[in-house]
């Protein structure tokens, strides 16, 4: 096995470039802060990635802190299922903290910068306040109460804590400069008064710090080395180290160390809301059933429908850390669960869409059990016995009377193959009296040496057990439903989200548990449901085995553009990766994700020609890996020119086709 050769990120750069300069690195310690307002979505597992990832990376701990400092919107239930969620994605913490511990040192630290003149209680309004702030293009202006002495302020903040004032009547700023070209340094907010109660002190408060005050602070209480948060806290920085060192000019021989913030590009990804305000409004009017709604993506979500957690991380590994914003297709996450599950998930059959088949020429009281490979791609999952008699379902999509040269699955007078058993001939067909097919009359012969072009999944009539399905499609139909500020984001709201469907099963699952997942051969994969008992099991759809919305979008694509020569997905993918090297990292996420999807529109027989690409043509080399990779999840089998392919990918200098080559 080769070493780990992954080019560092620029984060990384920035330790390395610390512990040069002399930091410790027993000091290195990284902390991940969510606000318990609600579930964590996908988009959180970047900054979970991030920070847990660094921990384990430089073995340094990591801490789990709650920033609860609005009792207004948070609560119990969703801390416990943060901390579920950081477990079940495999990451361990150092330490449960939370911001609440420090409410006592952040209003200490507060009358010290009262008493240095550095903060004063203001009476305004929240609106006279916003408009004193002034805009991007001009300056503040000061409060009329700004220049308090400090033992008026110094008693106004007193008796806020003591909860003599009503909300909204005094608050605390900290005092800097209403000209400063930065908004959030023109005095900003530090306490509010809020008479609610907290979930953690009780009735303890009724004034809380506010986020920039109290985010500092406590990485400074707790000596955060680096301080990672996204993007759009980039502003934010310049008043993160003002406040941190007007304390740390009075504590300097308490806590040594000083931590730093630095922003990454947070994780956007298409069809897909980030926000939790809009996640909640989904929930309370039951566009979905709840925050772990198989359509939601939240990582409770995620995780009911069959994301696992190897999954998301290697979706985060993909994604790499940026400083710039971009947007990931979701196709790139639906790629990585089937890539994974390709791995790990049992076949059976089951048909979701039924219609009776009578094998004519079966004698009528016989049945078999056949063997069937639970995983093609696991040698140790071992075999399986499959029922089969004179009656089966198969899927009514599956058979045509009569059809072109192109459909390889069952017409009359033609030949395919019941997966795990024989080759069958369609003879005739019984209709109702509106004329829909009831019964598909067949033949079928023993000698299975016989070449043919189809094979088709079933389930025997006799043993089959129904289920409840649950197909899910994407929760919007806009790429991006919060992007258009002429409409809400509530219009965009896919209505044929949730298909719920009987189906059937061979036996062998009447015993799968809640959380179990499967292929169910030549439909996707599925998992099953919490909603599963003993009368009745139920499987979520997790992913299927192509992307149809990817077929959908080429459909589009072609009719947009019938006026131009179409061109080849091949050709597309290779002139993607002439420049791939020479891309910026952000650029090359973007192409490696549209190369992803052309590729499951590739052909084997296209692709093998381009193994022998000359070896300084190293960006085309890493399209076809990647290509590859997609043809070898959707069911190519392996051969000598690939294992060659890949072995020469091993031995050569360039760490993004090595780091490719190992994820096949």
């Amino acid at each position: 096995m080769l070493e780990d050769t992954k080019p560092l990120n620029f984060i990384e750069h920035i330790i390395e470039e610390d512990l040069k300069n002399g930091l410790p690195k027993d000091k290195l310690r990284f902390r991940f802060p969510p606000e318990p307002n609600g579930y964590l979505h996908i988009g959180h597992t970047k900054a979970i990635g991030i920070s847990f990832g660094l921990g384990e990376k430089y073995n340094a701990p990591v801490n789990l802190r709650f920033d609860d400092t609005n009792p207004a919107k948070e609560e119990q239930e969703f801390v416990d299922a943060i901390k579920r969620d950081i477990a079940w994605l495999g990451y361990k913490w150092k330490n449960e903290l939370y911001s609440s511990n420090y409410f006592q040192q952040l209003y200490d630290w507060a009358i010290q910068l009262i008493k240095n003149g550095k903060a004063y209680v203001d009476s305004q309004s929240s609106e006279a306040m916003a408009t004193q702030k002034g805009t991007p293009t001009q300056v503040g202006t000061n409060s009329p109460f700004r220049d308090r002495t400090v033992e008026e302020n110094l008693d106004l903040f007193r008796r806020m804590k003591r909860g003599e004032f009503n909300e909204g009547t005094h608050v605390l700023r900290a005092k800097i400069d209403m000209e400063d070209p930065n908004m959030l340094m023109r005095d900003p907010l530090m306490y509010r008064v809020l008479k609610k109660h907290h979930h953690r002190t009780g009735n303890d408060w009724c004034i809380y710090p506010m986020y920039d005050w109290t985010h500092g602070e406590s990485d400074y209480i707790e000596q955060v080395s680096h301080s990672l948060c996204s993007l759009e806290f980039k502003p934010h920085r310049k008043l993160y180290n003002w406040f941190r060192d007007e304390v740390y000019k009075n504590n300097q021989t308490d806590l040594p160390l000083v931590p730093k913030q630095r922003e990454f590009a947070r994780l956007n990804l298409s069809y897909t809301i980030m926000s939790k305000r809009k996640l909640l409004k989904l929930v309370e009017e039951n566009i979905v059933s709840d925050w772990d709604d198989p359509r939601m993506p939240t990582i409770s979500g995620l995780r009911r429908r069959g994301y696992t957690p190897n999954s998301i991380r290697n979706f985060i590994e993909k994604v790499g850390v940026t400083k710039r914003e971009n947007v990931i297709d979701v196709s790139l996450l639906e790629f990585c669960i089937r890539e994974d599950l390709n791995k790990t998930a049992n076949r059976l059959m089951a048909v979701l869409n039924p219609v009776k088949l009578i094998i004519t020429n079966y004698p009528e009281n016989k049945e078999e059990w056949l063997e069937a490979e639970n995983n093609p791609e696991d040698t140790s999952a071992g075999f399986r016995k499959v029922p089969f008699s004179r009656e089966i379902y198969i899927e009514r999509e599956d058979f045509k009377e009569a059809a072109g040269n192109k459909f390889f699955r069952l017409t009359l007078g033609k030949e395919v193959r019941l997966k795990n058993a024989y080759i069958i001939k369609g003879e005739s067909v019984v209709k109702d009296t509106k004329g829909k097919i009831t019964e598909i009359h067949c033949s079928y012969t023993t000698d299975t040496s016989q070449k043919v072009k189809g094979t088709l999944h079933w389930v025997s009539i006799k043993h089959a057990i129904k289920i409840e399905v649950r197909e899910y499609d994407r929760l919007f139909l806009d790429e991006a439903p919060d992007s258009h500020q002429d409409k809400d984001f509530m219009e965009f709201v896919n209505p044929n989200s949730l298909k719920v469907i009987n189906a059937f099963v061979e036996p062998s699952l009447t015993e799968a548990k809640v959380g179990e997942q499967f292929q169910f051969q030549r439909l996707g994969y599925f998992n099953v449901d919490e909603d599963s008992t003993k009368d009745k099991i139920v499987f979520n759809k997790t992913v299927g085995l192509r992307d149809s919305w990817a077929k959908q979008k080429l459909i589009q694509n072609t009719k947009n553009n019938q006026q131009q020569p179409q061109r080849k997905p091949i050709d597309i993918i290779k002139q993607l990766g002439k420049k791939y090297t020479n891309l910026p990292e952000e650029k090359q996420q973007k192409v490696k994700a549209e190369i992803l999807e052309l590729a499951k529109n590739v052909h084997y027989d296209e692709l093998q020609p381009l193994f022998g690409t000359a070896a300084k043509k190293v960006g085309t080399r890493i399209a076809v890996m990647l290509t590859l990779g997609v043809l070898l999840v959707n069911g190519q089998e392996r051969n000598s020119d690939i294992d060659a392919f890949i072995e020469k990918a091993f031995n050569d200098k360039n760490e993004l086709l090595v780091a490719e080559a190992k994820t096949i």
